[in-house]
């Protein structure tokens, strides 16, 4: 593993490019009260993890609304938020609320089926284009809920590029868990709808953690939740951003003290195996994080088997916090809250 300090921690980077983007939004409030009014109720358990190294406190998300993982609470939020919107109070029908509305992403699997099932919910089509290393199963997970699945490039940012094409020759309404400059209203409301689940883990924890592992692809999960864990915990908790060392975009960004595009190969970090940042997370993330680290796959991999002997069953990138805990050395007493961001089949 490789860590980084952050020198712009605190302030943030001061980049041009991320004047006109905005902070992660910590409004727990409004979030939760959308998603108890419109989406599946009941929020994750959070479990202590016995053998780990130190007071270990893991917030797990396979069972989030019946999907699988912890992006349940973007994409479906985003269009909750919109079918909400055109109902207003008219009392009509909020299952044909976004009738005849095309929603299109690109998906490294769990983005794309949070955006097929509130499609669905809402009465809107959804058309979900992923690259040929995506797994087959994801595909068909994604039928099942009544979406579109396109296969376009070798490696999720060519997919982007692609979706990106067809909502603009289509006409439909793009929807990315990544943001860009010009492009950043939706990817900011996208990640409100994370701020549920970091709300739910500072209610669950009993007591504020002392480190805060959060693993992170685009980074739209580790920017949300440091930023309301900033909010709730003030400076004390030590924040850790963990990426896979074949796709370093926060890491090489931070150090560079601005946004840059990566390469490497592919990881078998499916889901964190993206080579640009979000710039709404970078910008939060600089000011909020301590630290960055880079783990192997090997590494990710390692960790697996004592997971699931804890019954803690998930894949590389849902485990890669828990995977880069195991090299920090820290001490007994420290607390610690990991989040397991999917199941073991994504």
């Amino acid at each position: 593993m490789q860590m980084t300090e952050n020198k712009w921690r605190g302030a943030g980077l001061t980049e041009d490019t991320l004047e006109n983007v905005p902070w992660p939004s910590t409004d727990a409030d409004a979030a939760q009260a959308l998603v108890a009014r419109y989406l599946t109720p009941g929020e994750t358990p959070l479990v202590q993890a016995k053998g780990l190294g130190g007071d270990v406190w893991v917030k797990d998300e396979r069972g989030r609304m019946g999907l699988g993982s912890f992006k349940a609470l973007g994409a479906a939020y985003v269009i909750t938020h919109q079918a909400a919107e055109a109902i207003g109070g008219s009392g009509a029908d909020v299952t044909q609320a976004l009738a005849g509305r095309t929603y299109v992403t690109a998906s490294a699997g769990n983005h794309g089926l949070s955006l097929a099932s509130g499609a669905a919910r809402f009465g809107a089509q959804a058309v979900v284009y992923l690259a040929h290393t995506v797994p087959e199963g994801f595909a068909q997970r994604l039928r099942g809920l009544g979406a579109d699945v396109v296969r376009a490039g070798a490696e999720y940012e060519a997919s982007m590029a692609a979706a990106a094409t067809g909502a603009r020759d289509n006409g439909w309404t793009l929807l990315s868990d990544s943001s860009w400059p010009g492009y950043v209203e939706l990817p900011h409301r996208l990640m409100e709808g994370y701020v549920v689940m970091a709300a739910e883990a500072a209610r669950q924890m009993p007591e504020p953690p002392t480190h805060i592992l959060l693993q992170a692809g685009v980074g739209g999960l580790a920017g949300a939740c440091a930023a309301y864990f900033r909010k709730v915990w003030g400076e004390a908790p030590r924040i850790i951003v963990v990426e896979p060392e074949a796709a370093p975009a926060l890491y090489n960004s931070v150090q560079a003290g601005a946004f840059v595009t990566t390469t490497g190969p592919v990881s078998n970090m499916g889901r964190l195996d993206c080579k640009e940042a979000s710039l709404i997370a970078l910008k939060g993330l600089a000011r909020d994080a301590d630290a960055f680290a880079l783990i192997t796959d090997e590494e990710a991999s390692a960790v697996l088997p004592e997971l699931a002997a804890l019954g803690l069953e998930t894949s590389q990138s849902g485990g890669a916090g828990l995977a880069a805990l195991r090299h920090l050395g820290l001490p007994a007493d420290a607390r610690v809250l990991c989040i397991l961001s999917e199941g073991a089949d994504a």
